[in-house]
C-alpha cells in the first residue's frame, strides 16, 4: 500500500501547496471490509471543516482521474491533529527539543512505551531524553511515534 500512498502524495502535492496548504500525510487503510484514503493537511494557523472540504473537492477530480486505486474506498481529509504521529524525517525534524510518546513492539528496559524530549535522529535510532538520561531506541523497533499535548 506504500506503492498508491507514494502516488496519491505526488499527484496531489503540489495541488494542496497550490490551495495554501501542507500535505502533512497520505494513508491508505483497509478496516474491515472498507478502504480508506486519508489525506492530512496542515497550516500554521491550523484546520477546520472548511479547509477539509476545499481540499477534498480540488483533489477528488485528480485522483478520479489518474484513478491509482482500483478498490472502491472512502476519501477523507482532515488534520494531523494536535497528538500527531510523527512518520517521517521532516516531522521528527520540527519536533525536536518537544515532548513525544514512542510506542515499541518488543519491551526495551522492560518498558514498551517511552514518553520523553526527542533529542536527535538518524536512520537507524531515535534518542529520547528522559529524567536527564538520554535512551537510544532503535526505529526498527518503532510502533509508533507521536507528539504529546501538555493538556495543563
Amino acid at each position: 500500500m506504500a506503492k498508491i500512498e507514494e502516488k496519491v502524495e505526488s499527484l496531489i502535492s503540489d495541488k494542496i501547496i497550490q490551495l495554501g496548504y501542507e500535505l502533512y500525510d497520505v494513508e491508505y487503510v483497509k478496516e474491515g471490509k472498507d478502504y480508506y484514503l486519508r489525506i492530512y493537511i496542515d497550516r500554521e494557523k491550523g484546520i477546520d471543516l472548511n479547509d477539509c472540504e476545499l481540499v477534498s473537492n480540488n483533489i477528488t477530480q485528480i485522483l478520479d482521474k489518474e484513478d491509482y486505486i482500483k478498490e472502491q474506498y472512502f476519501l477523507e481529509v482532515s488534520s494531523p491533529g494536535i497528538e500527531r504521529v510523527l512518520k517521517k524525517d521532516k516531522h521528527l525534524q520540527a519536533n525536536i527539543n518537544s515532548k513525544v510518546s514512542i510506542k515499541l513492539f518488543k519491551p526495551l528496559e522492560s518498558q514498551k512505551q517511552f514518553i520523553g524530549e526527542l533529542k536527535m535522529f538518524d536512520d537507524k535510532t531515535i534518542k529520547l531524553k528522559i529524567d536527564e538520561k538520554l535512551i537510544e531506541i532503535e526505529r526498527t523497533n518503532i510502533a509508533q511515534i507521536k507528539t504529546v499535548f501538555d493538556w495543563n
